[in-house]
Formats: C-alpha cells, structure tokens, sequence
C-alpha cells in the first residue's frame, strides 16, 4: 500500500497546475511538476535534469545557507534559455515528514517574466520622460479628482522653488500664481477642464516659494472614463527669461518703428525678388495705402512700367554687386504726379552674413526742386534787371551828357553871338534842343515806369477786342496805301494781361510793320493767335523789308537800336515791348528774312 500511494503522492504531483518542485536535503531535485519543468524547458525527470536544477539554484547566492535555516522565503531569478531571458519568482518552505521531520524543501514557481518586462519598460519610459523633462526643461503634474491628491514631478518643484519632500495640494497650487487676473484665470481653467473637459494651453505669472515673481506656460488635459473626468494631467514650463527677452524686443521694434515712421523719408526693405517686407508710414502716405495694402508688392504693381524697370535693374545692382547707392536723385510718375526723390538703397544681409534685400530711403525733394527753379529764376531775373539797369545807366548817362553837351554848347555860341539874327537861329536850335531832351526823358520815363509796375494785377483781356480797338489808329494810313491786314484770332481767345501794355504791345508791332514796309508791294499784316494750357501764343506778320537777323539779332530789342535807313526811326518800340512782356512773366522772338518779311511771336504767361 505503501508503494502505491508512494506512487500516487509522486504522480499527483507532475499534475499539478502550480509549477512545484520537491528538493532532498542535500538540494538534489526529487521530483517536479510537468508546469514547473516547462517553465525551466527542461525535459522528464532523469538524472540529466537532476544535475541541471542542482546547477541552477546553485548560482543562486546564499540558497543552501538559507535552505538549511529551515525558513520559508522568496526570491526572485533569472534563466537564460533558447527562448531568451525568463524573470521567476521562487517560494522556498520547509518539506516536513510524518513527524514533522524536514526532509527537504518545497519550491513553487511562477513564471514573471511579463510583469518584469512591463516594469522595465515603464522604468524605461520614466526615465525617458525625466530625460525629457531635464532637456526641455519642462514638468508635469497630475491630479486625481476621486482621490483629489495632486502630483508633482522634480522639474514642476524646481520650476516652483519648493523643496523635493514638498507635497502641494490644489490650493497650494493655485496659490503659487501671482494674485489677480492669473490666480483668477487658472482656477477658472482648472475648474473647466474637470467640470466640462476643457483642455488649456496658456500665459500667466507665479510667485515661487522665493518670492520670485516668474513667467510660466501651463497646460492641462482632462481624462475621461465612463463619461467622467478622473484625472488632469498637465505641463509647466518656465518661459521667464524668453518672455522677458521677447517684451524687450517688442519694445525695441517699437521704438525703432516709432522712429522710423517719425522720419521724413519713405523707408522700406525689399527681398530679393523686390517684393516690399517692410514700410513705414512716410511709403504708405505716398502711395496713400495701409501697410498690408503694400507687403508682398513689387514697384511693378505700384508705378508704370518705366519707372518700375530702372527701379528693378537698380535693386538688382545693389544685391549683386554688394555696392549702395547714395543720394542718388529719382523721378517717380504715380496717378500722373510727378514726384523728384533723393534714393539711397544699401544691401541687406541675413544673420549668416548672405544677402537677402535691400533697405531703400527715399527723400521728396520736389518742394526743393522747386525752390531750386524758382532760385534759378529769380537769379536770372536779378541777372537780366541788372543788365537792364546798366544798359539803362549807361543809355541815360550817354543820351543827358549828349543833351548837355549840345545844350551847353548852343549856350556858348548864344553868348558870344552878337547878330540878331543868327542869335535868333540859336535860340531856335535850343528850343529844338530842349524838345529833345523831353522826348529823351519821356521815353526813360515809360521804361522806369515798366519796371516799378510790375506788381500790377493782370486781367483777363479779350485779344481780338483789343486787337480791333488798336487797329482802328490805323485805319485812315491802311488805307491811303491799299494796306491790308487779316486778323484771325478767335474771338473766345483771352489773355491775362495789363490793360496798357496789351495796347502799347500791338500798337508798337503794327505800327512796325506799317512803318517798315516794302516799298515793293502792298503790306500785308497777318495777326493768328493760338490758346494751350500754359498760355496765348500772339503772332503778328508782314511781308515788309525784313531785318537781316545775322547782323542785328543781339541788337534787334535794345533800346535805340534802328536797322533802317529811315529819318523817323527812333530804335525804342521794340525795346519797350520787349520790357513790357516780360514784365508780365512773357516773352517775345522774331523770324525775319530781308525782302520778305518778319514775324514776332508774343507769348502770354497764363499765370497770375
């Protein structure tokens, strides 16, 4: 009976589902279960498999030390197969006899190979994580809501300043964030994300356990089971110093774009295809367009095609060959203004040194522009009045000294004459004499009084009125010698002018032209007139003697100047319409050819 029950104890024992084994005192295997053999990959009991477990729990430290103690205890093991590496955990008990003898030792085995290889990967998942954390400088925390405990990592307590051992609770928490608008907004945040699982993601400010008063960026997300929120995990990362940095380099582009919009330039910068990246509020005004109206355009889209040409090829100058351009004087046409600018365009490198634009500076010079003619003009003016001046000085000196000089002369013989009669014919003479000093003095009068009214105010006249009105002195001396004149100046046809020297400017052209006329046919006089926009172009036309412009054309308008032959000619017609023209912003020139005729063009300045 003995032997059977021997037999079926042992027998029992392979069957068993817990791997268990039986160890002599001596640590020699006796007999194991199929489960446990399994698990080592070890075939039926023989004595190649009693030699292999004696060798397996002998790399055991301190087994048989232990075994002898005669003490239940547990360890865990590893063993290397065909399959890899296995992870056990063994439970060793005394086996006791019928008399409670130990006899030998009872080993279960489990197999943990699972549960080690998830422990290794969540360690290694955590110690990615720290890596992590430690990297980007980030911490995160969790909070259980059924539970409310709150969890902080080392980089979160870092971040707070708090001790390692520091265990915060929500109010603690929330406590850090600096009173006001950020306590306020992360408690409303935290309080949405467990109420109405709301994620967030933003900007505020704490205070840490220093008192330091810190820029952080904190997020949160809620976890969601069975339709409720059971935990919050979130992030905290200190942005102090680049936030700090970023509120500096606003204020600094804020001063530089203070600056540059205060500038009385048109600033801008360019790519390198010339799109404009940047303008200030000067470029806007010009082209009377907001600041997005301008980024991302060419001068292509915003001037003609001329302009924008020779502006292109001039970028392209400048970010090829490296070299600036300075001051150099542009005319732009935008809406058919034309506008006179100051350029500079310098290269603009990126912070690698390469080039990647241009920034321009344009300065309106137009106004100055204008001066600068006005200038010119004015200096021509003064120019011309002193040439006028001086001529008039040495015309007046030269024509008073002759008048004296006769008067003085006539003088002399007067008081040494003693004949009646021949007194009588001096006295004559300085009668004669005296007639022409007054016609010399009235004629000096008429061309200072051109040059003292130059301020009177013009009027619009009507040219062909006042045309007819001169032409009717004529009419009697037209007539006796068959003369004919056509006027074709359109009746509509006004000019701005003073009253009195439109007069005297036809009076003095007709009477030209009547007084030189050819002795060999009929005097035709041709007065056209043509209106523009800047003004009235007056021309009158004879077909008399002519003048021989290559000798006399310097002369032609200078005072007492004759070209004729003739006993009537005194030379100071022309020179006072000439003086009176100009006095008005005009201007007077002739074509003439001996034997066939002249032609002065009067032109009227329009303006005021």
């Amino acid at each position: 009976m003995k032997a059977v029950k021997k037999v079926d104890q042992f027998y029992l024992l392979k069957q068993l589902p817990k791997a268990t084994a039986l160890l002599c005192k001596k640590g020699i295997l006796l007999d194991a279960s199929c489960s446990w053999l399994d698990i080592f990959g070890l075939p039926p009991q023989d004595e190649t498999t009693k030699t292999k477990v004696s060798l397996l729990y002998s790399e055991i430290p301190d087994l048989k030390r232990r075994l002898k103690e005669n003490k239940s205890f547990s360890l865990q093991h590893k063993i290397e197969n065909t399959d890899g590496t296995r992870y056990l955990k063994s439970y060793f008990a005394p086996w006791f006899d019928e008399k409670e003898n130990v006899i030998g030792t009872i080993i279960q085995t489990d197999d943990i190979t699972p549960e080690v290889q998830k422990e290794q990967q969540i360690d290694w998942l955590n110690n990615i994580l720290e890596t992590k954390v430690e990297v980007s400088e980030t911490g995160w925390w969790e909070f259980n809501v059924q539970t409310e405990e709150l969890s902080w990592c080392k980089e979160t307590k870092r971040i707070h300043q708090v001790p390692d051992c520091f265990e915060p609770t929500t109010i603690e928490a929330i406590n850090f964030f600096k009173p006001g608008y950020s306590q306020n907004k992360v408690s409303m945040l935290f309080h949405k994300a467990i109420a109405s699982n709301q994620s967030y993601n933003t900007k505020l400010m704490i205070v840490t356990f220093n008192g330091e008063e810190r820029w952080v960026r904190i997020t949160g997300k809620p976890f969601v089971k069975d339709g409720k929120v059971i935990k919050v995990f979130g992030t905290i990362k200190d942005i102090h110093d680049q936030e700090i940095a970023e509120t500096r380099i606003k204020e600094h582009q804020q001063l530089l774009s203070t600056l540059v919009d205060s500038l009385p330039l048109n600033v801008y910068v360019k790519d390198l295809e010339s799109r404009k990246v940047l303008v200030n509020k000067g470029e806007c005004n010009y082209f009377d367009k907001r600041v997005e109206e301008l980024i991302g355009k060419t001068d292509f889209d915003l001037y003609g095609e001329k302009d924008a040409q020779i502006s292109r090829e001039e970028d392209i100058q400048v970010m090829k060959n490296l070299t600036p351009i300075i001051g150099k004087e542009t005319v732009s046409t935008l809406n058919g203004k034309t506008t006179h600018f100051l350029t500079s365009k310098i290269p603009h490198f990126d912070l690698e040194g390469k080039v990647c634009g241009l920034i321009g500076m344009s300065l309106d010079i137009t106004a100055m522009k204008k001066k600068q003619e006005e200038l010119c003009n004015l200096i021509n003016i003064t120019s011309m009045q002193n040439q006028k001046l001086i001529s008039f000085a040495h015309i007046v000196s030269h024509n008073l000294r002759s008048h004296s000089a006769n008067f003085s002369m006539l003088l002399g013989f007067l008081n040494s004459e003693k004949d009646p009669q021949e007194r009588k014919r001096i006295i004559d003479m300085l009668t004669q004499a005296s007639d022409n000093l007054l016609e010399t003095l009235g004629n000096l009068n008429q061309v200072v009084d051109i040059n003292t009214k130059t301020a009177e105010t013009k009027k619009p006249l009507n040219l062909q009125n006042n045309i007819v009105k001169v032409l009717e002195n004529f009419s009697a001396l037209l007539d006796k010698d068959d003369s004919q004149i056509i006027n074709n100046v359109e009746e509509n046809i006004e000019v701005s002018c003073i009253p009195a020297y439109l007069d005297s400017i036809i009076l003095n052209l007709v009477s030209n032209a009547v007084k030189y006329k050819s002795p060999n046919r009929t005097l035709l006089i041709t007065i056209n007139a043509v209106k523009s926009t800047e003004g009235v172009l007056l021309s009158i036309s004879d077909n008399g003697m002519g003048i021989d412009l290559d000798k006399y054309r310097d002369k032609i308008f200078g005072m007492y100047k004759t070209f004729h032959n003739r006993k009537d000619a005194k030379g100071f017609g022309l020179y006072l319409v000439k003086n009176q023209i100009e006095a008005m912003g005009g201007s007077i020139t002739v074509q003439s050819e001996v034997d066939k005729g002249t032609t002065f063009n009067v032109y009227f300045n329009e303006e005021s």
